[in-house]
């Protein structure tokens, strides 16, 4: 049988995720592995919950990385704070609310899902309105829906949670790393994030962290977690303490890339960090501008990373994309539910968000759409 691997050929990554990984992290990837228990592993661990902290804008001592992608650090989440009966308020304007849901309801939970129109904000008014009127266990919403390019307000929503019984739950997988995540000043209780985003990592972790009051949440649990992979009470034994304790054999070197991608970000500092996608989208929405296309979501609440673009009347999205991918070497995403064959998603994540990547991308547009008509 042929080796597939040797065909492999390097893409420009900008669509929805995974985003382009700097070469320090592939040179960390190929460090030799270690077992699980190593006092060096060990310490590697201990640092990586410090810079995630530090991202994350907490002090949360349970704050780690849960072998999976950004999913499991969804459903990790919720099966260790949702019981059978729970009331669980989602707010959706993306493909993302609507997975929490379904996430939240394969629990037993009661789940209300309040919906906001797809390339909008969740809006603060109707969520005051339904948290008068109902008491919730959990308050569920997408900081940066993907699937649109949406920012949602989330410090606001947070403001409004607190002060009720219920556990704020944030989605940050696609804006960790790219703006800033605030998870304390927000008041969540539980947040969790992807590595493929904007740290510039592979898939295959999901930072996470929970609150104080979410811990207490898991601890006075009526039944066990229904999950024991991603059951948090057991996890926890292994990532603290001064005596670890088996729980499952960790993704070794995808710790060692999870740690070198954050090293990459404090060095270059988070605020530089941040002005760079800034920087990189606006590069983006004039050049755009320049070949008459128009963004989805309004300035005030769109993501830097994330850039959903109109397609033009009359131009066959997908051909567009197979034409960049075949004859340019680069990805970008389509719409989803409502927004398929309306929108192409433009990823400027990570390593990708650099200026000489959104000329590349601008160029091969605009020669694409010229094959278009």
């Amino acid at each position: 049988m042929e080796n597939r691997l040797a065909q492999v050929r390097e893409v420009l990554l900008m669509g929805p995720g995974p985003s382009c990984v700097p070469p320090r992290v592939y040179e960390a990837l190929a460090r030799p592995t270690i077992g699980h228990l190593d006092p060096f592993f060990i310490a590697v661990m201990d640092d990586i919950k410090v810079l995630l902290r530090q991202l994350m804008g907490t002090n949360n001592p349970l704050t780690l990385p849960i072998s999976g992608t950004g999913s499991a650090g969804m459903e990790t989440c919720f099966v260790n704070l949702v019981e059978r009966g729970d009331p669980v308020l989602v707010l959706a304007n993306g493909v993302f609310g609507q997975r929490m849901a379904d996430v939240a309801g394969r629990l037993g939970a009661d789940v209300d899902v309040l919906e906001f129109e797809w390339g909008t904000p969740a809006l603060v008014e109707p969520v005051k309105s339904r948290l008068a009127a109902k008491d919730y266990a959990i308050v569920a919403v997408v900081h940066a829906e993907t699937s649109t390019g949406v920012c949602n307000p989330v410090g606001e929503i947070g403001a409004l949670v607190k002060g009720t019984r219920a556990r704020y739950l944030v989605d940050t997988v696609t804006s960790l790393g790219g703006i800033a995540v605030a998870m304390d000043a927000w008041g969540a209780d539980a947040l969790y994030s992807g590595t493929q985003k904007c740290l510039s990592c592979p898939p295959g972790l999901s930072p996470l962290s929970f609150s104080e009051r979410a811990v207490a949440k898991l601890q006075a649990r009526k039944s066990k977690v229904p999950n024991w992979y991603l059951d948090l009470s057991m996890i926890i034994k292994y990532w603290e303490g001064a005596k670890r304790v088996y729980h499952h054999t960790a993704p070794i070197n995808m710790l060692y890339g999870l740690y070198q991608a954050l090293l990459c970000i404090f060095e270059e500092g988070i605020e530089r960090v941040f002005a760079r996608h800034r920087n990189a989208h606006e590069q983006l929405v004039a050049g755009l501008a320049a070949l008459g296309l128009e963004m989805l979501v309004r300035p005030d609440c769109r993501l830097p990373m994330l850039n959903a673009v109109k397609v033009p009347e009359g131009v066959d999205e997908a051909v567009v994309r197979s034409a960049l991918l075949k004859e340019h070497r680069i990805e970008i995403g389509a719409g989803l539910g409502p927004l398929a064959g309306k929108i192409w998603r433009v990823g400027l994540m990570g390593h990708t968000a650099r200026p000489e990547n959104v000329a590349r991308f601008l160029d091969a547009l605009a020669a694409e759409l010229k094959n278009a008509g």
